[in-house]
């Protein structure tokens, strides 16, 4: 039986001036609102490139297909939470506890202001997950939270920090995704990050 084919995910090319950059640009813009407005289920090229005011044509120099639109969407997500995560978590000014607390409510704020998108986005996961690209964006991330659990627990066996590292960031996203599905007021948003804060310290804590 022959595997099933994933679809291009890559961008056809990449912008090198100013006028195609604001095309690209232009075009993301359009796709996020399409997103939002009409699911991965109805979200097609044709849709994207009309909410843009550009042809179609223009949409394909860049983007082979809808899948290439939306991984680049999830991509630029992903590495946004990166850059974050690496930003918060390399602050060496702080604590590491305190870098911590401020990374769980960071990530909780920016689940619940972009959460429609992220829904629609995790619907269409499947197209592009075991994509190169997406598991280097991930192993970034990986990297940044390993170096974060060692010098939390430096005394802590290598098993023990790989599995608190996970538990945390597996948490973290399971439960923001959640938290997120409902519409939260900023003095929930805070409640609710400062609890989960609160969970994660003590946890590290009785590890050290």
């Amino acid at each position: 039986m022959t595997a099933r084919r994933r679809p291009q995910v890559s961008t056809r090319k990449q912008p090198q001036q100013v006028r195609s950059t604001g095309l690209v640009t232009a075009i993301l813009q359009a796709a996020v609102q399409v997103l939002a407005q009409e699911g991965v289920t109805r979200f097609t090229t044709a849709r994207v490139a009309e909410k843009a005011g550009v042809s179609i044509g223009s949409v394909y120099q860049y983007f082979p297909n809808k899948a290439a639109i939306l991984f680049r969407l999830q991509t630029d997500e992903w590495q946004q939470t990166t850059e974050m995560l690496r930003r918060i978590l390399e602050d060496v000014s702080k604590p590491p506890l305190e870098r911590l607390r401020i990374l769980v409510h960071a990530f909780i704020r920016s689940e619940c202001e972009e959460a429609e998108t992220r829904l629609a986005l995790s619907d269409a996961a499947p197209l592009y997950r075991d994509a190169p690209e997406a598991q280097e964006i991930r192993a970034s991330a990986d990297r940044t939270i390993d170096l974060f659990m060692e010098e939390v627990l430096p005394e802590a066996p290598a098993v023990t920090r790989i599995l608190a590292g996970d538990l945390i960031t597996t948490t973290l996203s399971s439960v923001g995704s959640s938290f997120s599905g409902t519409s939260r007021t900023q003095t929930e948003i805070k409640t609710y990050a400062d609890a989960m804060a609160d969970m994660f310290c003590a946890y590290l804590k009785d590890l050290q």
